[in-house]
């Protein structure tokens, strides 16, 4: 998936350069990144529920 590989490159860089300021990240920074991860997980969620209903209605109980 290139996808997540840009997206686990793109979140390194970004909390690597978090860790590094003295500052550290703002709010929205935060904000922004705990978003990202929320719609992966939800994403990932949708994916298998997907797959588990489908193997689901495949069974044949009778």
């Amino acid at each position: 998936m290139p996808d997540m590989t840009f997206f686990k490159i793109f979140l390194g860089a970004r909390l690597e350069r978090a860790r590094r300021a003295e500052t550290g990240a703002s709010a929205v920074e935060w904000v922004v990144i705990t978003a990202l991860l929320v719609g992966v997980a939800l994403a990932v969620g949708v994916i298998m529920m997907k797959k588990i209903t489908g193997k689901a209605d495949s069974l044949d109980l009778q």
